[in-house]
């Protein structure tokens, strides 16, 4: 029950987190439009410099030294993920909706709920946060460079390249080369401060921002399509875990890789997906729908999948 309560606080605060955004862009407290200038800092500014500031603490070759097949990892996850989210798309959904049920099943919300459940159970300098990091880092560049597949009406839209390399990526690249050589040493301490204090705005400033964009994207919400909002919410927040558990339990990987893969398989699906689909002609709405119901049913799911997942993975 420790790991239930504990988890259930930590998704509890990123939801408080997001229910204050959308309160402060519901009540008109700071206007909708300010949420475009905010994401840069807190993706492109803050997030980056959380990802260094925890690889330079925290990374030795000594605590990872098969560091470079955590990357590898989150391939083996990926391909299972599509694969159970084509069938969802294809076998689960409507016809109608196979489009929009399969692209929020596909691309998770990687980075942020995990970084909280991870530092509710072990910490801010837990070294589990690098394994994050480093699992995560090609995530953005396979959703801003594969997205559109999932439409056959695709547009002649290019491949944002400044997004595909995106700078967190580059900065855990960055981060990594230096401990690697050893240079961290040569870092100043105020600059370590700096980045710190920087990288603490991320987590919080994101899910502000989430809550807002989601208050301005449901103010077209469309019609409500009930039963499919209930099948995405069954499949996305309760069947991909136990499917990731048993294949965990079959492979079984070290208990970090296993804690990463499924924490992966939990989290709801990336608040971009809304956009991308109205790009390629698709219906965002019922990606809405589907983003709010499954951050909706997160404060139940999570604790509950992650206290089984303790039941055969117990913390070292």
């Amino acid at each position: 029950m420790v790991i239930f309560w504990t988890i259930f606080e930590s998704v509890g605060v990123l939801l408080g987190l997001g229910a204050l955004g959308f309160y402060i862009i519901g009540r008109r407290i700071m206007p909708g439009n300010i949420l475009g200038l905010l994401s840069p800092l807190a993706l492109d500014i803050a997030l980056p410099c959380l990802i260094f500031i925890s690889i330079i603490k925290n990374f030795t070759l000594d605590a990872f030294p098969r560091w470079w097949t955590i990357p590898l990892w989150w391939i083996f996850f990926s391909i299972l993920a599509l694969g159970l989210s084509v069938a969802g798309g294809m076998f689960i959904s409507q016809k109608e909706t196979r489009r929009e049920f399969a692209i929020s099943l596909f691309y998770q919300n990687g980075i942020f709920f995990p970084l909280a459940i991870i530092t509710g159970l072990f910490g801010n300098d837990s070294a589990y946060l690098v394994m994050l990091f480093l699992f995560i880092s090609f995530h953005p560049a396979l959703f801003f460079s594969t997205y559109r597949f999932f439409f056959s009406n695709r547009t002649g839209e290019k491949i944002n390249w400044s997004r595909v390399i995106h700078p967190a990526l580059i900065m855990t690249i960055i981060a990594l080369i230096i401990r690697l050589v050893d240079g961290q040493r040569l870092i100043p301490n105020f600059v370590i401060t700096q980045f710190s204090l920087i990288g603490a705005m991320a987590l919080p400033l994101v899910m502000i921002i989430l809550g807002g964009n989601i208050f301005m994207d449901f103010k077209e919400k469309g019609q409500i399509q009930a039963r499919e909002i209930v099948k995405f919410v069954i499949i996305k927040n309760f069947i991909f875990p136990l499917v990731f558990l048993g294949i965990l339990l079959m492979i079984r990987p070290t208990y970090p890789i296993a804690m990463i893969i499924f924490l992966q398989s939990t989290v709801p699906p990336i608040t971009a997906i809304p956009i991308v689909t109205q790009r390629q002609g698709g219906d965002f709405t019922l990606t809405n729908q589907f983003i709010v119901a499954s951050y909706l049913s997160l404060l139940i799911s999570i604790p509950i999948m992650f206290s089984l997942f303790a039941v055969y993975f117990p913390p070292p």
